[in-house]
């Protein structure tokens, strides 16, 4: 378990080499590999690891987003606001990562928290992560299905090699199972500046059919038809920037490991992703108004080559981040597994090797099913946003909350009552906004039921 250290004792300064302390792992195993930040990923690796951890498919969300909440103006505003509060958590979390000498998100809650802590953060982290991984492969079937049903026809399905139960098999075993072991996050860098470049086609795709595609919008709102309207595009956003629980993990691997250097990133990173969902989301919902679909691209001609090549770099995208959070979630379950059944393996490194080896593919093959099961993604993404708004405050709160608490007590200080009041408004909006969020898409689901169109006759 994890002891609560000081700010000194979670890191050590050699020469120009930082290395992390010895730790004793959320397994129970104790952490020999003490590595130099020499073999650590550089800055420009980090920031890439974050925007693709945190644009996705949520991308194609936003316009529709920006129409529920009552138009360009409130949706900017809420999105703001509440950019502040993600960037705020981002740092608090690397700064409570130093203090306990954590690697991942759960491993935080058990510095600050114990046993109790690393069992909630984990279980919460392994839901959001499995269900996320499970759209990723629907979207990849979706995306499929377009190209397919615009280069041969619509009974495209009934051809075993373009059926979707095939594609999405085939396409995700070769594409994304052979990076799902990789011990350390910083092996993704490589593919996730893949993923980002992706994401830029396709913003750049959604501006060019605003002037060149021909399009009549539908209405186009100024202000919400009411005000709790605002809280629509709250889901959107959270999953939008849910990189929380990856940022840890990729923080772990810098090269220069200090808050200095995660600020220049996270920020580099977090700006990439505003510029990339505010711009995505205006000229979406001003070239189909109120007539826009929750996934922008489907509102585009399928027999057009720019839109088919956007669709396959969605795909593309999916690939690169899908592993992302493979490796957060299977670090999530690695924990529980080895704190609810108590491993005392005396070979470590087979243990540790085994045990990744086996969830990572337990893991994929249980979301492949699923995927191939679920008929509709359509209420899931505000279920996950209103998930993903406990790891944007409460987690962060309550990580604050104890740090504060554990360094005065009584709370003598001036500053150190500031600090505490801060982490009770995170935490209280966060429960607010999961409430809200969660009740909002229940609701919706209740009356409107999801409803699959394929594209197959």
């Amino acid at each position: 378990m994890h002891i609560f250290l000081g700010d000194d004792d979670s890191v050590i300064n050699s020469g120009n080499e930082l290395w992390l302390t010895t730790v004793a792992g959320s397994n129970g195993e104790e952490e020999h590999d003490q590595q130099p930040a020499a073999n650590g990923s550089s800055r420009l690796s980090a920031v890439f690891l974050i925007i693709n951890a945190a644009l996705g498919a949520g991308l194609l969300n936003f316009p529709q987003a920006f129409d529920q909440a009552g138009g360009i103006m409130t949706a900017v505003i809420v999105q703001v606001v509440l950019l502040g509060w993600i960037m705020g958590a981002l740092l608090i979390l690397a700064h409570c990562s130093d203090q306990t000498g954590a690697r991942t998100l759960q491993e935080v809650l058990e510095g600050v928290y114990g046993r109790p802590g690393l069992i909630a953060c984990s279980s919460a982290v392994a839901l959001y992560c499995f269900g996320t991984c499970v759209t990723f492969l629907i979207i990849i079937g979706d995306q499929f299905d377009r190209v397919l049903s615009s280069l041969h026809g619509l009974d495209f399905c009934h051809y075993w090699y373009m059926n979707r139960n095939f594609t999405i098999v085939l396409s995700s075993s070769v594409f994304i199972l052979p990076l799902c072991y990789s011990r350390r996050i910083d092996f993704l860098k490589y593919v996730s500046s893949v993923g980002v470049v992706t994401v830029v086609y396709v913003v750049i795709l959604i501006v060019y059919q605003k002037y060149m595609g021909n399009f009549v919008p539908g209405p186009i709102k100024t202000s919400p038809t009411h005000w709790t309207d605002i809280f629509l595009v709250v889901p959107v956003i959270c999953f939008g920037y849910q990189c929380h629980v990856s940022v840890i993990p990729v923080y772990a691997c810098l090269r220069e490991r200090n808050l200095n250097n995660f600020t220049l990133c996270a920020s580099v990173a977090i700006a990439v992703c505003v510029a990339t969902y505010t711009v995505a989301g205006i000229y979406g919902y001003l070239t189909f108004g109120s007539y826009v679909t929750s996934d922008v691209l489907e509102s585009y001609s399928g027999s057009d080559i720019l839109v088919l090549i956007g669709i396959v770099a969605v795909a593309i995208k999916t690939y690169t981040t899908y592993p992302i959070l493979l490796f957060c979630g299977r670090e999530a379950v690695s924990n529980l597994w080895a704190n609810l059944l108590h491993d005392s393996e005396s070979d470590v490194a087979v243990t540790e090797r085994r045990r990744r080896i086996t969830i990572a593919t337990v893991w994929f093959i249980l979301t492949l099913v699923l995927a191939l099961l679920s008929p509709d993604i359509g209420s899931v993404i505000d279920i996950l946003g209103s998930l993903a708004a406990i790891f944007i405050f409460v987690f962060p709160g309550l990580c604050l909350m104890q740090s504060t608490l554990h360094k005065d007590p009584h709370i003598i200080l001036n500053k150190d009552k500031f600090v505490v009041l801060a982490a009770i408004i995170f935490i209280l909006l966060g429960t607010f906004i999961f409430g809200v969020v969660f009740v909002q898409a229940a609701i919706r689901f209740y009356k409107k039921p999801p409803i699959t169109v394929r594209l197959c006759i």
